[in-house]
């Protein structure tokens, strides 16, 4: 952007021009204001600018120039850093690069806490793209190079003659910040031929992703490099980074596309799937929109530049912090530099309004199924199953799965017997409450997507009145009178239903043992079980087990489960204490009070029922999968899991 003293800029949409005066309408001059002077004497092409067009770019890093960056990229929380319009800072003999350096340094301090895994700015660089603007820009930037941080730039119209395209062959800026530059970074990808367009590649959450740098006005031939680099990379989400993009005209505006930006849109963006994110500065204030693409794939386009603020926006940056557990992208912007002044006290009364940007525009969550998104192009290929025998591991008592191949919703037969896997005998057989429909346990393809059997079944239980069914362990079982005095791994897949409530569902089990506390001769309330593993009234799982070496129950807490979500529950004994899993992950309520074995009266195990008093109370309703009991204590990365 330019400054208004100066000479507005002139880059809108035809379709603005009948609305009226408006801020932005002053801004609509940009095609022939700004860096015009850039080229002046300058003709040709720079031999250094001769672009790295393939991927044998991405390799031209040497290893002694990255020992300080260090990210990680399997974390699936990373920060992708924007940095927008610095151009006052680099006016003339007005020359202030303090700020962009504070910001930078920021970047590479916060690099493994925040996992900041690349640096993106917006263009417009310097005010009139003048060598003695981009000298001491460059040097700045060198504090990335020295430490081989990942960083694109890109040409804005003041950067450049903002009259042309990428086809304008030499300038002060490409001799600054050209492929010649960047190709010593590891992130590196490639240039067009004409070195104004870039891309750049990075690890990061267990992949690639890719940041396409666009120049200011990339022509045909640019657009045309651009759309091959994203064919090259198939299947690799892209954000996608130019100067000019979106724009709004006032503070809580929703943005629109610019006249560029609609250009790019049509023949870029909106038919590559690919592109998830979009990125532009030039404009202000700060906006966002997102738009549906070809694919029918939301596209989020995003204008950021704090020009406007006091001290041309201090250097002001944007984090982009990607979540992929969460699904979430969190965007904060700040000024690194305002920052460090304030620990020493020194902010001017205008300073201390610029430290941190807290309105929606600029602080704000972006939500993003990236799973879903990004299916399209990089569809996870689901796990396959894997066969029971690899399941058995030295110490297993009993395996059940329930991967029958039978049709999906159909009702399991009253004589059914599900085979234990591990050989010992353990089978299940039926057992209902009288006047039960006959389809209360039916067979399901559904299954936690890391489970290794594909099947499950579903349990259709509740009360009042009590109705459903449950399985239980043959007479004679060996696992009836088992008390893992040395330890024990219990593990099963679950789901519960949307529909699952507590005034009909709670206080089901999972898997329980026959037998009352008063009957073992332990303390509490007589007619409880020895041994249960229970969905609360919150649907927060319950251990809660009679050991040997104690008078009476000691208990284990998940936090509540959300329901229509499969979950892998594991409790894990060592011989002295118990601890309970969900998804691998150790709850936080797990006592460390000790805990032998299991009391045991010979009777059978439920899976799916509750008794109280000796008689059922309770049944099960939701999908359980496999179910794997261990007479050991197994660590987690042994856990079916895994």
């Amino acid at each position: 952007m330019s400054s208004q003293l100066q000479g507005p800029d002139r880059d809108v949409p035809a379709t603005d021009g009948a609305r009226g005066t408006s801020r932005r309408a002053v801004l609509r001059a940009a095609g022939v204001a700004g860096a015009a002077t850039a080229a002046a004497g300058l003709t040709g092409t720079a031999a250094a600018a001769a672009p790295a067009t393939g991927l044998a770019a991405a390799s031209a890093a040497t290893s002694d120039n990255v020992a300080g960056w260090r990210t990680d990229p399997d974390s699936p929380r990373f920060t992708l850093a924007v940095m927008p319009d610095t151009q006052y800072l680099f006016d003339g003999a007005s020359i202030h690069k303090e700020p962009v350096e504070a910001a930078l340094r920021h970047v590479l301090d916060h690099a493994r806490d925040e996992n900041i895994v690349f640096l993106s700015h917006l263009g417009d660089l310097t005010e009139n793209g003048r060598a003695e603007e981009l000298a001491p820009l460059g040097e700045a930037f060198r504090i990335l190079d020295r430490r081989g941080a990942g960083y694109s730039v890109l040409a804005g119209n003041h950067d450049i003659d903002s009259r042309t395209d990428d086809q304008r062959g030499r300038t002060p800026y490409l001799d600054a910040f050209g492929p010649q530059r960047l190709r010593g970074l590891r992130t590196f990808g490639g240039a067009s031929p004409d070195g104004y367009n870039t891309y750049h590649r990075f690890r990061a959450a267990g992949r690639t992703w890719l940041v396409l740098a666009l120049d200011w006005r990339p022509s045909a031939a640019g657009i045309a490099w651009a759309k091959n680099v994203i064919a090259q990379h198939p299947r690799t989400p892209v954000v996608l980074t130019t100067h000019e993009l979106v724009y709004a005209d006032t503070a809580g505006e929703e943005a629109r596309l610019s006249g560029f930006g609609q250009h790019l849109w049509d023949e870029l963006i909106e038919s590559h799937d690919q592109i998830f994110l979009a990125l532009g500065g030039h404009f202000w204030p700060a906006a966002r929109t997102v738009r549906a693409n070809a694919a029918g794939n939301d596209v989020h386009l995003h204008v950021t530049n704090y020009q406007d603020r006091y001290f041309g926006g201090s250097a002001m940056i944007r984090l982009y912090r990607f979540d992929l557990s969460r699904n979430t992208i969190d965007v904060s912007t700040f000024s690194p530099w305002l920052l460090a002044k304030e620990k020493s006290g020194r902010l001017n009364a205008l300073e201390r309004r610029e430290l941190e940007l807290t309105d929606a525009d600029n602080s704000f969550s972006v939500p993003v199924d990236f799973e879903k998104r990004f299916a399209g192009f990089a569809p996870l290929t689901p796990r396959r199953p894997r066969p029971a025998e690899r399941m058995l591991l030295p110490g297993t008592i009993a395996y059940w799965r329930f991967d029958s191949g039978r049709p999906d919703g159909s009702a399991a037969d009253e004589d059914l017997r599900v085979r234990d896997l591990s050989g010992h005998g353990n089978d299940l057989i039926r057992t209902a409450v009288p006047g039960s429909p006959a389809d209360a346990l039916r067979w399901s393809g559904r299954h936690h997507p890391d489970q290794p059997g594909h099947g499950s079944l579903f349990l259709d239980g509740s009360k009042p009145p009590l109705r459903g069914a449950c399985l239980r362990t043959v007479p004679g079982a060996p696992l009836d009178t088992q008390t893992f005095r040395s330890g024990y791994t219990i593990e099963a897949f679950f789901m519960l239903p949307d529909d699952w409530t507590s005034s009909r569902n709670a206080w089901s089990a999972l898997l329980s043992r026959q037998g009352t506390l008063g009957a073992a001769g332990k303390t509490g309330d007589p007619e409880e079980p020895v041994v249960t593993l229970s969905l609360s009234d919150g649907h927060a799982l319950q251990w809660a087990a009679a050991p040997l070496d104690q008078k009476g129950l000691v208990t284990n807490w998940s936090h509540e489960l959300p329901l229509g979500t499969w979950w892998h529950a594991a409790v894990v004994n060592d011989g002295r204490r118990t601890t309970m899993y969900v998804d691998g992950c150790p709850v936080a309520r797990n006592p460390a009070t000790s805990t032998q074995g299991l009391t045991t009266l010979g009777l059978s195990w439920l899976l799916g029922g509750y008794e109280y008093g000796g008689r059922l109370d309770q049944l099960f309703r939701g999908w359980i999968g496999d179910v794997r009991i261990t007479g050991r204590a197994l660590p987690t990365g042994a856990f079916m899991n895994a």
